[in-house]
């Protein structure tokens, strides 16, 4: 298993540095630094609380938690988002509620432990795991300007959606 340095500084002093749940595992999680809600309809920058020093030749990719995903309307929407190796600032995860209506009768956001999917505001609180981010190499392109690519491999045709659902 190759493994590379990854530096890690807490912007927030209570920050959560990012965790593999299990041996193997490509992802770590990451951990709100803060409590927002977020309505329905409604996107939030949620705050991690750290900084980062990739290094060159790597990426950042922020992906969603398959559990959030499936219990919950909460989602990633620019899943996986890129964070590149020279910036430097805290690192913060872009939530969107898919909520379309407000289902607590009583007022009180749902929370991250809601299960059911429910729709509504949603309580992200400081701790929750809100994401994932996965540490990987990129490989970059040289790029050669070229009068057609026609006689470069071959053309399956088709376009979006050609192949079926």
């Amino acid at each position: 298993m190759e493994r590379a340095e990854l530096k890690i500084e807490k912007c927030r002093p209570d920050a959560i540095i990012p965790t593999y749940a299990n041996e193997g595992d490509a992802g770590m999680d990451l951990y709100a630094s803060e409590d927002v809600i977020i309505e329905p309809g409604r996107s939030a920058l949620i705050s991690t609380g750290i900084k980062m020093a990739i290094p060159l030749g790597y990426e950042v990719q922020i992906r969603p938690r398959s559990g959030i995903s499936l219990n919950t309307p909460i989602r990633v929407p620019n899943a996986p988002g890129t964070i590149d190796c020279g910036y430097r600032d805290e690192v913060k995860v872009i939530l969107y509620n898919s909520s379309f209506m407000n289902e607590a009768s009583d007022g009180k956001p749902f929370t991250l432990k809601t299960k059911g999917n429910r729709h509504g505001n949603y309580m992200i609180c400081k701790g929750d795991r809100v994401a994932q981010m996965v540490f990987a190499k990129v490989t970059y392109a040289d790029i050669k300007e070229v009068d057609s690519v026609d006689s470069v491999g071959s053309n399956r045709g088709g376009g979006f959606g050609s192949s079926g659902i």
